[in-house]
C-alpha cells in the first residue's frame, strides 16, 4: 500500500522535474550564489525583474540560469561628491565660543601665580603712587607719624626726596620732547572776526600790577649779535615796527578759554631788527613786575623757543579789542602765542634775552611742562 498522500508523485531525491533545473549539490556553488541557505523563517525575495520561465521541450537540456553582472574593477574610481564648504560666519554673527580644557591640577597652580604676581603689582603700584604724591598731600592720606617712617623706609631703598623729583623731571622732559617732534612748525591755530571776541578774564597768578611802574617802563635786549644791551620804551616800538592784529583764542591750563582781539608786531620782526648771537636757540622772557598774592615782588618768567618766536601767529601785543593794553592784561607789552597754553603768554614783559641753553620757566619750577604746546 502507497504511503503517499494522492497527487503526490514518488520519485527518487535526484530525479529531475521535467522543465525545472536540478538542484545543485549541498557543496556546489552557483556562479554569484553563496552556498549560505537562508535562515529559518526567512522570506525568498525574487527579483525585482525575473526572467519568464519558458519550458523547454521534451527531451531538450535545462536553460542555464541567468549570469550575474559583472562586478566594476576594483581599481575604477566612482565619481566623489565634493565635500561640503565651511560657512564663515557673518560680520555681526556671533562667532562660536572656543572651549580651553585645563586640567584641575594646573588650574589651581595658575590660580595661585595670578594671586602673587597680582598681589605683588598691586603693592608696588601703591608704594610708587605714595612715593610720587606731593608732600602735602601725604599726611591727609596717612597721617604725619606713618608718613615719616614710610619716607625713612623709602629713602633707604633709594626712593628719595631727590630721585622723585628727578624721576618726574625726566616724565616732563620726555612729554616735551614727543610733543616737540609731533608738532608741525608750519601749522596756524584758528583764527575768528573780530565780532566773535569775548571778554577775557584777568588771570594774574598773584595781585594785578598797579600803574605805578608804566611810566619808566621799557624793555631791555640782551644775547644780541651785537653783544650790545638794547633798552626801547613802548614808543620806540610802535614807531619802528608795523601793526598787526589777530583774533586767536588762548587757552588756559585750568580748563577755561576765550577768543580775543589782538595787535601788536610779529616777535619774528623783532629777531630780524635785533638778531641774537650765533647759538642762539631760546628767548627767556621776564616781568620783573609782577607780584604774588600778598603784592610783594614775585618775578614771572618763561622760555621760548626761537621757533615758536618767529612762528607767524608769534605776536608782541600792544592793544587788546583796539585799546592799549589795560593793567590787567599785560600793560603795555605781553606774548601772544596761541600755540601753546596760557602760561607762556607772559603779562608786562620788562626783558627778553636770548641764551644758547634752555632758560628756567616758572610754572616748570612748580610741577608744569617746560613745552605747553596745544
Amino acid at each position: 500500500m502507497s504511503t503517499h498522500e494522492p497527487g503526490d508523485v514518488a520519485r527518487p531525491a535526484d530525479a529531475a522535474v521535467p522543465g525545472m533545473p536540478n538542484d545543485p549539490p549541498a557543496d556546489a556553488a552557483a556562479p554569484g550564489v553563496s552556498n549560505d541557505a537562508p535562515a529559518a523563517g526567512a522570506s525568498l525575495i525574487a527579483p525585482a525583474d525575473p526572467a519568464p520561465l519558458i519550458e523547454p521541450a521534451a527531451g531538450s537540456p535545462a536553460p542555464a540560469p541567468p549570469a550575474a553582472p559583472a562586478a566594476a574593477p576594483a581599481d575604477a574610481a566612482s565619481p566623489a561628491s565634493p565635500a561640503p564648504r565651511e560657512r564663515r560666519p557673518g560680520f555681526l554673527e556671533e562667532r562660536q565660543p572656543l572651549i580651553d580644557r585645563i586640567p584641575a591640577d594646573r588650574l589651581a597652580a595658575r590660580t595661585r601665580r595670578d594671586f602673587l604676581v597680582w598681589g605683588l603689582g598691586a603693592a608696588a603700584s601703591a608704594v610708587l603712587g605714595w612715593w610720587l604724591l606731593p608732600d602735602r598731600a601725604r599726611p591727609r592720606l596717612l597721617g604725619a607719624l606713618p608718613n615719616d617712617r614710610l619716607d625713612t623706609l623709602a629713602s633707604r631703598v633709594g626712593l628719595s626726596r631727590a630721585n622723585r623729583e628727578r624721576t618726574l623731571d625726566r616724565a616732563l622732559t620726555f612729554d616735551d620732547d614727543v610733543a616737540e617732534a609731533l608738532y608741525s612748525k608750519d601749522r596756524t591755530v584758528r583764527t575768528y572776526d573780530r565780532s566773535q571776541a569775548q571778554p577775557l578774564r584777568n588771570n594774574y597768578d598773584g595781585r594785578t600790577p598797579g600803574p605805578e611802574y608804566l611810566p619808566g617802563w621799557r624793555l631791555s635786549l640782551s644775547g644780541l649779535e651785537s653783544g650790545r644791551i638794547e633798552s626801547l620804551a613802548i614808543e620806540d616800538l610802535l614807531r619802528r615796527f608795523p601793526p598787526r592784529e589777530q583774533v586767536t583764542r588762548l587757552c588756559c591750563v585750568e580748563g577755561w578759554s576765550a577768543v580775543a582781539w589782538w595787535s601788536g608786531f610779529r616777535f619774528r620782526e623783532l629777531l630780524d631788527a635785533f638778531p641774537p648771537a650765533p647759538g642762539v636757540r631760546w628767548a627767556a622772557l621776564r616781568s620783573a613786575v609782577n607780584l604774588d598774592g600778598s603784592g610783594r615782588p614775585d618775578p614771572y618768567y618763561v622760555s621760548i623757543d626761537l621757533e615758536t618766536a618767529r612762528h607767524p601767529q608769534a605776536l608782541l601785543a600792544t592793544h587788546h579789542m583796539g585799546e592799549p593794553l589795560p593793567l590787567a592784561h599785560g600793560a603795555p607789552l605781553r606774548l601772544v602765542v596761541p600755540m601753546k597754553l596760557g602760561l607762556k603768554n607772559i603779562k608786562a614783559i620788562t626783558e627778553i634775552a636770548y641764551t644758547v641753553n634752555e632758560p628756567a620757566d616758572y610754572w616748570n619750577e612748580r610741577g608744569y611742562s617746560r613745552y605747553d604746546g596745544l
